[in-house]
């Protein structure tokens, strides 16, 4: 499968992506190579492999559900620059527009 500059441009469109004509050219290289490997990995006969979810085997660790000591509001923002009503206060930085 072969991608062509103008897919590469819609995609890029997509993303929302502005790219200069040396990048496209780029990408469409680097998209084209990868495609290309995707092609010969099709090849390969995996017809009696089973399914990895995953190259290494994997374990949870569980700890013990127990309740712990945690800090109270109070404790929490002892060492807060500015509280507010026991809450810390910190300016804004929303804007509208």
């Amino acid at each position: 499968m072969k991608i062509t500059k103008k897919e590469v441009k819609k995609i890029a469109d997509l993303a929302k992506l502005a790219l200069t004509d040396e990048e496209k050219e780029k990408f469409t290289r680097q998209l084209g190579e990868i495609l290309a490997y995707m092609e010969i990995l099709n090849r390969v006969n995996t017809e009696n492999i089973p399914p990895a979810y995953h190259i290494h085997e994997t374990k949870n660790v569980f700890r013990k559900d127990q309740s712990e000591k945690w800090l109270n509001q109070d404790e929490a923002t002892a060492n807060a620059p500015k509280k507010f009503k026991g809450y810390f206060s910190v300016p804004k930085v929303i804007r509208k527009g």
